[in-house]
């Protein structure tokens, strides 16, 4: 057993040291990917720091970004666009933005504190702009053993999907890794949606976390990346993301626009349900368009967790690209968000501005110009989650030192 191991993470190391070595060039790294370009930081024309919520969930954000940064060594680095700063000084920091907002007078004083005590940077986006979606937690009916109805598994992570940092072997791909598996001396990508779904490749492995009615639940649960499963007979479980199986992640959503099937107005998760239900035919093809497939972990009844391992916040929490932001930081954003009517129809949209905190991520969210704000769970966060598709602005705060 363990000199089969070996013997596979020498094959790894052969051909990816192989591939690195025979490449005749690096392949030139974007701007876009590095993370001392992803945020500028503004020295006029501050924008007005407004908050549309009660600031208790707020505080309740921050004091789980700190019990993320308390796990952490003092010195760990973080890169905020062209500074770095010690943990030990985001601590402070977010310490220091704490007390700020329990003891400011109102709204005027919060937003001239901030100004005034705190540095802060833009997302660079896409021309200073980000646009900006929702995610939320679905409730889905489920069951732990399959029959006739529940039929369409969910998985926990593979013991043979292994996952390899490219860094090790030159430094041009600082930050790279790649999720594979070993087929006798190859080294090859792992198992897509449709190996997975249709060739029931993990089938029999013992890997299954749960069974659900329908392989659309299953596509918007791994979209989502977490949600909570209605076991029946009072029971019930959240399952959170474990890991994905590496390739690209492909948009559903475009694939039925490219079909001609949903418009660009029209686009929804709420219309790819429609769709597909009336359309059950198209449901592989169109699931399939996406090889990207992700892993599951059972949390039990515990919170739901976003990537820095704390309990995220509906309407505080925003999932950014991991590379590029740091984790844990303090935000402020400015989007829209839907108005909605007692039939729960959305009528309009409006205008608000709120302090988050960068507290997950997500397959689809890559690049300085994309963020994805966690509405929760419940009617309007579905709504929300499902329609919002918004531009914006992105600011992320540090205070200023001492000296």
């Amino acid at each position: 057993m363990h000199r089969s191991y070996k013997n596979q993470t020498l094959i790894v190391v052969v051909v990816l040291a192989l591939s690195l070595l025979t490449a005749c060039y690096p392949p030139p790294v974007k701007e876009a990917d590095r993370p001392e370009q992803a945020l500028i930081p503004v020295r006029w024309f501050y924008p007005r720091f407004e908050d549309d919520m009660d600031l208790t969930s707020l505080r309740e954000s921050l004091e789980r970004s700190l019990q993320y940064f308390a796990r952490l060594s003092p010195e760990h680095a973080f890169v905020y666009g062209p500074h770095r700063y010690t943990c030990r000084q985001v601590m402070e920091s977010q310490t220091a933005f704490l007390e700020m907002i329990r003891t400011a007078s109102g709204p005027e004083d919060l937003n001239k504190r901030v100004k005034k005590e705190f540095l802060v940077y833009r997302a660079a986006g896409r021309d200073g702009q980000v646009l900006f979606t929702g995610y939320f937690e679905p409730i889905l009916q489920g069951r732990l053993r399959p029959d006739s109805t529940f039929k369409y598994a969910i998985y926990r992570r593979p013991d043979d999907l292994i996952k390899i940092d490219l860094s090790l072997f030159n430094e041009e791909f600082k930050g790279k890794s790649i999720i594979a598996r070993i087929d006798g001396k190859s080294v090859i990508p792992y198992y897509s949606r449709q190996q997975i779904a249709q060739g029931r490749a993990l089938e029999g492995k013992g890997l299954e976390l749960a069974w659900l009615k329908d392989p659309v639940d299953v596509a918007f649960l791994q979209i989502q990346g977490s949600g909570r499963l209605d076991l029946g007979q009072g029971r019930a479980t959240r399952v959170g993301y474990s890991e994905k199986n590496g390739l690209p992640y492909r948009a559903i959503g475009r694939y039925l626009m490219e079909k001609g099937l949903i418009t660009r107005e029209e686009m929804s998760m709420q219309a790819i349900r429609r769709v597909l239900a009336e359309r059950p035919e198209m449901v592989e093809e169109v699931l399939n368009y996406n090889p990207s497939y992700v892993f599951f972990r059972d949390l039990g009844e515990g919170p739901l967790l976003g990537s820095i391992n704390t309990p995220i916040t509906p309407g505080r929490t925003l999932a950014l690209d991991s590379r590029l932001f740091p984790a844990g930081a303090i935000a402020w954003i400015k989007t829209q968000k839907p108005k909605v009517n007692d039939k729960g129809e959305i009528v309009s949209w409006e205008d608000f501005s709120r302090f988050v905190m960068n507290q997950d991520t997500g397959g689809a969210i890559k690049g300085p110009g994309r963020a994805d704000l966690f509405w929760g769970s419940g009617p309007y966060a579905e709504l929300a989650a499902g329609h919002m598709r918004h531009e914006g602005e992105l600011y992320i705060l540090m205070k200023k030192p001492n000296d």
